[in-house]
Parts: structure tokens; C-alpha cells; sequence
């Protein structure tokens, strides 16, 4: 089985786009984030050959003053690089909605969130990584650095 491409992630950008993907009423909430999902409708699919995974960031004035806004953001929108790139199903938008915990969970509970809520939604996809190979280990280093033999 050939690995799946790391889908090409691009912007929802205008009021028209989020309320689309609001209005397809599917969406979990979790601690630290919401994710709503829509699928693409044939007219919004993209050329044959590519992959596509629109994304759309919210954060109302309920999450903090601008510089928590923009914090709850760049926070969210790592998070999704982390993992729609690699995990969100193809031909789909994404809102992802800030809350108010955003700007202070733990970034491994922001992944584990966004994992959390793609699965919940039917988007999760398994990614290229899962067919990844490792790295070749040179002769002699199947010790690790916590094994009895290293310390």
C-alpha cells in the first residue's frame, strides 16, 4: 500500500466559508478547542491529483483581549499543522474554534484534543507516517540512552 500524500492545507478566509462549514452541523467540542468539519461539495473540489484540507481560525473576544486571541491562534494553528496535515480526511474544512483554555492547556492536550475531536467526526485518516520506515540504526546502537548498559 503506497503511502498517502501530506494533504495540501489551505485557508477558509471568507464569512461565507465558515457559516458553509457551520452550517453542516458536525462539530465536538473538547477542552481546548471546537472543531467543525464539512465535507467539500463538487463544486469546491480541487483538481484531480490533489489533496486538499481547508482550515478556518476563530477566536472570539470570549477567549481574552487581542493578545490572548492571537496567542489562542498561532497555538491552534501549530496544532493543526501537527496534525491535519498528515491525519485530516481529504476534501474537507475545518473551523477550529479557540476557547477560553486554549491559551493555557498543555500543547501535547491540544494535540491529543484535535485527535480527539477528528476522530470523533469521522476526519481522521491514518497519515504517511504510519507508513513511514524508520531510520536504518547504526551496528552496535540498539541500546538506548535509559537502558542499564548506558548508564
Amino acid at each position: 500500500m503506497a503511502p498517502r500524500r501530506i494533504a495540501v492545507v489551505g485557508r477558509l478566509l471568507k464569512r461565507s466559508e465558515f457559516l458553509a462549514v457551520a452550517g453542516a452541523r458536525r462539530k465536538w467540542a473538547t477542552p481546548g478547542l471546537i472543531l467543525q468539519a464539512r465535507a467539500h461539495d463538487d463544486r469546491q473540489r480541487p483538481a484531480a491529483g490533489d489533496v486538499l484540507v481547508r482550515v478556518g481560525f476563530t477566536a472570539s473576544k470570549k477567549v481574552g483581549n487581542a493578545v490572548k486571541r492571537n496567542r489562542a491562534r498561532r497555538r491552534l494553528r501549530a496544532a493543526v499543522r501537527a496534525v491535519l496535515a498528515l491525519h485530516g480526511k481529504p476534501n474537507t474544512d475545518f473551523v477550529v474554534i479557540a476557547r477560553s483554555e486554549t491559551v493555557t492547556r498543555r500543547y501535547a492536550e491540544l494535540l491529543a484534543d484535535l485527535t480527539l475531536a477528528l476522530k470523533k467526526l469521522g476526519a481522521w485518516t491514518e497519515g504517511a507516517q504510519a507508513f513511514a520506515m524508520p531510520a536504518p540504526q547504526p551496528a552496535g546502537s540498539d541500546m538506548g540512552p535509559n537502558s542499564p548498559a548506558a548508564s
